[in-house]
């Protein structure tokens, strides 16, 4: 489906006949999605998108302005108020679709005057040929509800307000979940189920006897008043959560000033002077530990280079004694064995030689060892040992008191730590006023958590009397009521609900996984970050969305920017409408909001050239500025471009070719 043309008369701020170029083929080979319409806040934007859902719907189109008006009053306020109250108000617009294999173009025609006969509008449909085929006319509602779905028209056609609207909200608004069950075909089941229903009790009227009948519709009474007053009390429920919701955030406000202003760090003074207290007696027994260190050798680690020396010289002496033993012990040797020389039969002569010999190999030997300096330290094996000994203890102390200065360190940083706590602690009487300002919200919560409690239970009995009425019903029907054809029909429905239910239930499952993975995919090419989320699921009753990331863990809504929630808004609806399936133009009125820099680039550049084959883009000039619209003509995704001219003086817009650059 293409959007061709748009005609305004005498419709809204527009003063005559105005015409729009709505095709997005540039030629007759080359075509660019997008058609962008510039505009000042009031200068018509809204109406421009009011007159397309107006032509295509009619009485049943979700107008932003019409609110609660009756649709004749609706006709009237759309009525330029410059012109004559006798001319005619008119809305045309030309589209193409593909009908058996064929393009097909129709033009909806619209019109009525100030005041319309029987509060209507006059609706004409002019063909290819100019003609007016009148059985068209007869079943437009139904002919459009196969192209364009009221339902699912919002994913389509939808402003800035219902995007903002969806980001801020946990779960989607109403409007969104409308579009969403119609898109997952729910609403036709749901209507099946009430039409068998009605045909049940239908059956039950035609067989039933006086009394029969009127004990039936004693039941259908009070079920029907049961109805009412779950629905009236399911509002009550909804109502009650909301303030809830606020009351604790109320709550989680106060509890947070609090903690800013130390409240609870005055209600932990005690707590944390008695730490103080106890770190300071720990810092005292380190010191007392670090002066028996230094009673005891530690003093001397100032002397490191004296011990080593007197270490060293005592090492040296050692082995000059043991040298010297050495000696003696071979010169007494020697003169054993000359000794022995001189009893046997050896010559004098050559007893001197050998003796000779062993002198000279005697001092030969310890010629070297024994030429060093005289000893002058005369230490003794047990007091080097001692040495060794202090000086092994001397290592050990000063590794100690290393460790007891670093933990003595630690334990002043702590104290210091917990004495800035303290000094940050409030008043006493700001403290008071901070805790009764917290136990108030506490209370508020708790109060209004009781009243949502209690409604809800009365929900939930509503729920059970009407689950009774209805078996009551049921039961009454098959006891009394015995008609074969009425048996038929309760069994047949008995069991085309339950099948309706399964159908319903897997029918959501699949649609929702499709759906979560297009959303997913939509967000992730938006954001053009692909770390923030891994996974995002679908709620199957309140249609929220739920966030993970890639550990699995859920992303709470609240942690993103206003941004990225915007984003993820437009992302949920960009990736409905890729589900429905329908290929169909999307209108986008102040398409960009309170985006940052960045995301609105995410936009400009990914978004609206990828949205679908036609994109109406109704902009004012801070949205789609001059950065932007020359992106968008650089990628050669703008087919035409218009300017909303407001005239404040008349009050009246024109239409005219071109943007605000």
């Amino acid at each position: 489906m293409i959007f061709l043309e748009l005609v305004l008369q005498n419709f809204g701020p527009y003063s005559g006949k105005q015409v729009i170029n709505l095709n997005p083929k540039t030629d007759e080979e080359n075509s660019r999605p997008i058609i962008l319409l510039g505009g000042m806040n009031g200068g018509g934007k809204t109406t421009l998108m009011d007159a397309i859902r107006l032509a295509l719907y009619g009485a049943r189109a979700q107008c932003s302005t019409r609110g609660n008006l009756s649709y004749s009053d609706f006709l009237n306020q759309c009525v330029n108020n410059k012109i004559d109250p006798v001319a005619d108000t008119r809305i045309e617009l030309l589209f193409e679709h593909i009908e058996n294999d064929k393009p097909i173009k129709y033009r909806v025609v619209r019109s009525w005057t100030k005041n319309p006969k029987d509060g209507k509008d006059t609706l004409g449909i002019l063909g290819d040929s100019d003609t007016w085929p009148d059985a068209l006319v007869n079943i437009w509602d139904e002919y459009i509800e196969n192209l364009l779905p009221l339902g699912i028209s919002n994913l389509f056609l939808f402003d800035g307000e219902q995007v903002k609207e969806l980001a801020e909200q946990e779960t989607p608004p109403q409007v969104v979940v409308d579009a969403i069950r119609g898109l997952l075909g729910l609403e036709l089941a749901d209507r099946l189920a009430v039409d068998l229903d009605i045909l049940v009790n239908r059956k039950l009227k035609e067989v039933g006897n006086s009394k029969d009948l009127a004990n039936l519709e004693e039941i259908e009474t009070r079920l029907t008043q049961h109805q009412e007053d779950y629905q009236t009390t399911e509002e009550k429920v909804e109502i009650l959560k909301n303030q809830v919701e606020e009351l604790e955030q109320k709550q989680q406000e106060a509890f947070d000033k609090f903690i800013f202003e130390g409240g609870k760090i005055a209600a932990e003074r005690n707590q944390l002077e008695l730490q103080q207290n106890t770190k300071t007696a720990e810092i005292e027994q380190v010191r007392q530990l670090m002066c028996e260190l230094t009673a005891d050798v530690l003093p001397l680690a100032l002397i490191p280079n004296l011990l080593t020396q007197v270490q060293a010289q005592g090492e040296k002496e050692f082995r000059h004694q043991q040298i010297q033993i050495s000696k003696d012990l071979l010169i007494e040797r020697d003169q054993r064995l000359l000794t022995w020389l001189n009893q046997v039969e050896i010559s004098p002569i050559q007893v001197e030689k050998i003796q000779s010999f062993l002198i000279q190999d005697v001092d030969s030997l310890y010629a070297k060892t024994l030429k060093t300096e005289v000893p002058w330290l005369l230490a003794d094996d047990e007091t080097l040992s001692q040495l060794d000994n202090l000086i092994y203890h001397l290592q050990n102390s000063k590794l100690s008191a290393k460790d007891k200065l670093a933990i003595l360190k630690n334990k002043e940083e702590e104290i210091n730590t917990l004495e800035r706590q303290v000094q940050t602690a409030a008043a006493p009487e700001d403290y008071t006023k901070l805790r009764q300002a917290l136990e108030a919200a506490q209370n508020q919560v708790v109060e209004a958590k009781a009243n949502y409690e209690t409604i809800r239970r009365r929900l939930a009995e509503l729920e059970t009397i009407i689950a009774k009425s209805k078996r009551e019903l049921s039961d009454y029907t098959v006891e009394n009521i015995k008609h074969k054809n009425s048996e038929h029909i309760i069994i047949s429905a008995a069991k085309v609900q339950n099948t309706l239910k399964i159908f319903r239930e897997k029918l959501t499952l699949r649609k929702l996984n499709k759906l979560e993975e297009e959303v997913k995919n939509c967000f992730l090419y938006l954001l053009h970050k692909s770390d923030l989320v891994h996974r995002i699921t679908i709620d199957t009753k309140t249609f929220s969305l739920l966030l993970y990331d890639l550990n699995g863990k859920p992303v709470p809504k609240h942690r993103l920017s206003a941004g990225e929630k915007q984003l993820l808004a437009i992302a949920f609806l960009w990736g409905l409408a890729k589900v429905s399936g329908h290929r169909l133009p999307v209108a986008i009125d102040t398409p960009l909001g309170r985006l940052d820099s960045s995301h609105r680039s995410n936009l400009v550049e990914r978004y609206f050239p990828s949205a679908s084959h036609q994109v109406i883009l109704l902009s004012t000039d801070t949205e789609i500025g001059k950065k932007e619209v020359e992106t968008l003509r650089e990628n050669e995704a703008i087919a035409r471009e218009y300017l909303l001219k407001y005239d404040s003086s008349t009050r009246q817009t024109t239409i005219q070719p071109g943007y605000f650059w």
